[in-house]
């Protein structure tokens, strides 16, 4: 067995946990820096009331602490399926290496977990989301970015 086949079914054993468990979905996540697992997690959506709570945001919110770093430079993710938007989003944003994931989201939507929803509303016009959009264009709204511009000690990310 592959070491990427045995982070993988970790991957699978934590989805199978927290389902067991009753802590959420049957999704699992662990991260791997230099062939070592530094952090892990399981959808903990109906337990923590949270409906971030995904496997992957809770594994990169570990894996950031421990490394002290908002970035995952040197990692890889191994998802127990392929990433709802959100988690994309957010895998995107920590830019690990790489991903490895077992399950498709053809998988997921078998299971009932059909984000298609929100892929097919990501390109919509905000006046035209299901959930309505508004933006409220505030005199002042836009300082805060040219502030961020000339902002002398910030932190580029």
């Amino acid at each position: 067995m592959s070491q990427h086949e045995e982070f993988m079914l970790e991957a699978i054993r934590l989805a199978r946990q927290g389902m067991n468990e009753n802590q959420g979905g049957p999704f699992g996540c662990v991260i791997v820096k230099d062939h070592q697992i530094i952090a892990s997690g399981y959808n903990s959506v109906l337990s923590s009331l949270d409906p971030t709570a995904h496997a992957e945001i809770t594994a990169i919110r570990q894996a950031c602490q421990k490394l002290q770093s908002f970035q995952l430079t040197g990692c890889t993710l191994y998802t127990s399926c392929e990433p709802c938007p959100m988690c994309l989003g957010a895998i995107y944003w920590a830019r690990p290496d790489r991903i490895y994931y077992a399950s498709s989201r053809k998988d997921a939507a078998y299971a009932g977990f059909d984000d298609e929803f929100i892929y097919r509303e990501i390109p919509v016009a905000t006046e035209k989301r299901v959930i309505p959009f508004v933006q409220l264009k505030l005199e002042h709204a836009r300082d805060i970015f040219r502030e961020w511009i000339n902002k002398i000690d910030k932190t580029e990310y």
